[in-house]
């Protein structure tokens, strides 16, 4: 690596550290079946799969948790995530609660996503306070699609910055920094990996 994108790559991570600068990730999973019409029989789980999110809870003793709120915090059994629907995360360990909403949804016979960006907690009067270790531009869009035999899932973070800015970080700046930065070393793979290998049936 040449110094001068040494020097860069330097300057991009103190910027993102400070909250000042965003980093994209893409985390995937195949799995390709012996004939198609196996393989859309598997999608139509993997697309269960993906909305039912509630049961990512029970990928791992080490993911995190994840319940499903209506638009208004009322929490969701066994229904699909859709378009205006809270999602709580807690990660292992004594860390803060995390929110995100459901902004997008899209299902067809090949394909299937949502997409979520951090929110508020709808169940707290904290209007203007990000309840997320990423900034509220950040977006994480969850997918699964069909081709030919193959299953793909992906876990697309895009624009993730973290949240450690006032008003919004509250009094969670530092360990927003914390849980980012060991998320983005190690723990964003774990997690999401785990998710797309069980969303492809691996």
């Amino acid at each position: 690596m040449k110094l001068k994108t040494i020097v860069e790559t330097i300057q991009h991570e103190s910027k993102v550290i400070q909250g000042e600068a965003t980093k994209d990730m893409v985390y995937a999973s195949q799995h390709t079946y012996s004939d198609e019409s196996t393989a859309r029989e598997a999608f139509a789980r993997s697309v269960g799969k993906l909305l039912n999110v509630n049961n990512w809870s029970a990928l791992s003793s080490i993911s995190a948790d994840f319940a499903l709120h209506d638009s208004v915090g009322r929490p969701k059994l066994d229904r699909p995530a859709e378009v205006s629907d809270f999602i709580q995360i807690i990660l292992p360990g004594p860390m803060p609660e995390n929110w995100v909403r459901v902004s997008h949804k899209l299902c067809d016979e090949q394909f299937a996503e949502f997409t979520v960006q951090p929110c508020s907690n709808p169940l707290a009067n904290k209007p203007d306070q990000i309840e997320h270790f990423f900034a509220e531009q950040a977006r994480s869009t969850f997918r699964v699609e069909l081709a030919g035999c193959t299953i793909s899932a992906f876990e697309i973070g895009q624009h993730e910055s973290i949240n450690n800015q006032q008003p919004q970080a509250g009094e969670r700046g530092l360990i927003n920094t914390l849980i980012a930065e060991t998320g983005w070393l190690f723990y964003q793979k774990i997690q999401w990996k785990l998710l797309t290998a069980y969303l492809v049936h691996l």
